[in-house]
């Protein structure tokens, strides 16, 4: 029988190794029992003990189970080790990944940390520059009014020209720039309003006209709160001055010893003194409904002008003089003779409308001259001691 042992040999040589003495005695038994070819059986010969087709030895069933079992348990236990072996490995790999990363983002945070560091320091040097450079500086002015300029500057130059300067009036917080005449009849004048070109709308509403607007070197309007600043300073007296030119280059003038403005709360009203000129008095016109005298000041927002709710003014009903005269601003009552705020083109009076510059008591042959321009001027006139 040394053909079966040599085929069980095949089939399990590792198991062999693994089983116990007991199963390596029974296998050892078996090889010596066998070792002799003179047994083996002849073919077609039958065994001894007259038992037919039992033609080899086989291993009992229960080793052979115990066998396989032995080989399903060792290799579950490989796979359950090379598992595990794997989940360590991943799970290290893991984390040293997360470890790899979380650094990354660690320095990454400490360089937008650095960079927001540095962009804060350098937005406050921008913030501290643009301060330093738009900080609201005090302006050194010229005087308290262009006639103020021209007593302090005629004992240094012999020639004071006209133009703009800056002005600092008495008990003001604020300085501001006007446009000084210091040509016309002795000089010293602070333009208040010019007219010439038609260039600037004074179809302006109240505000407007209370801070002033325009080029001061041309058209303009300097604005009621300037004016009362510079005409209530302490010890002082302010003479007005209107000098008008006509569509065919006639000249006149109107002049008044004392201009007086009242505050914002009272709208501004005027106060004037004598009457001096060539152009006649518009301002208080030929009787007293037409005095515009002490009036306040009026604007298309803000009415003032006394028709409440309404005046006849040449036949016909007039509800706001502002409207009546181009939307422009105005010291009216009950309109009045007087607007140098209007347009200074020759506009045609439709419906009623009185659109261009007025000042009805300068006529030739009965019929107002037509403006071409305008220039209102203060001037200091004696300080009372």
């Amino acid at each position: 029988m040394m053909w079966t042992t040599t085929v069980i040999l095949l089939l399990v040589p590792h198991l062999l190794s693994s089983t116990d003495t007991g199963h390596s005695s029974y296998f050892s038994q078996s090889e010596t029992v066998n070792e002799d070819p003179s047994d083996a059986p002849v073919k077609g010969q039958k065994l001894p003990g007259g038992v037919k087709g039992q033609d080899t030895c086989s291993i009992p069933c229960d080793i052979t189970v115990k066998l396989l079992r032995d080989e399903k348990h060792s290799i579950c236990g490989q796979l359950q080790q090379s598992l595990l072996s794997f989940g360590r490995s991943t799970r290290k790999l893991i984390r040293d990944v997360m470890e790899e990363q979380q650094r990354a983002l660690d320095i990454l945070s400490g360089q937008v940390t650095e960079l927001m560091t540095k962009v804060q320091t350098l937005s406050s040097e921008v913030q501290r520059s643009n301060t330093e450079l738009y900080s609201v500086k005090p302006v050194q002015s010229h005087g308290r009014d262009c006639s103020d300029i021209k007593d302090n500057l005629l004992s240094v130059v012999p020639k004071i020209p006209s133009g703009i300067y800056i002005i600092h009036p008495e008990n003001t917080d604020f300085s501001f720039e006007v446009f000084c005449e210091m040509d016309y009849m002795g000089g010293g004048w602070t333009v208040m309003q010019r007219r010439a070109d038609g260039l600037t709308d004074f179809k302006r509403a109240w505000a407007d006209y209370v801070d002033g607007f325009g080029n001061l070197a041309g058209e303009h309007w300097l604005g009621l709160k300037k004016a009362f600043h510079i005409v209530n300073q302490k010890d002082t007296r302010f003479q007005l001055h209107i000098a008008l030119v006509s569509h065919d280059d006639v000249i006149s003038y109107a002049a008044y010893d004392d201009f007086d403005l009242d505050n914002e709360t009272e709208f501004f009203s005027i106060h004037l003194g004598r009457y001096a000129g060539s152009a006649g008095d518009a301002f208080r016109g030929y009787d007293q409904d037409q005095n515009q005298d002490t009036a306040p000041f009026s604007a298309s927002d803000v009415d003032n002008d006394g028709c409440n709710p309404s005046c006849s003014i040449d036949n016909r009903t007039v509800e706001s003089c502002s409207s009546r005269h181009n939307q422009t601003g105005w010291w009216f009552n009950r309109c009045g003779l007087a607007n140098l705020n209007g347009t200074p083109e020759d506009a045609e009076r439709d419906q009623g409308q009185r659109t261009h510059m007025l000042w009805d008591t300068w006529r030739q042959n009965g019929v107002p001259h037509t403006i071409k321009s305008v220039t209102m001027k203060i001037r200091r006139i004696a300080t009372n001691n």
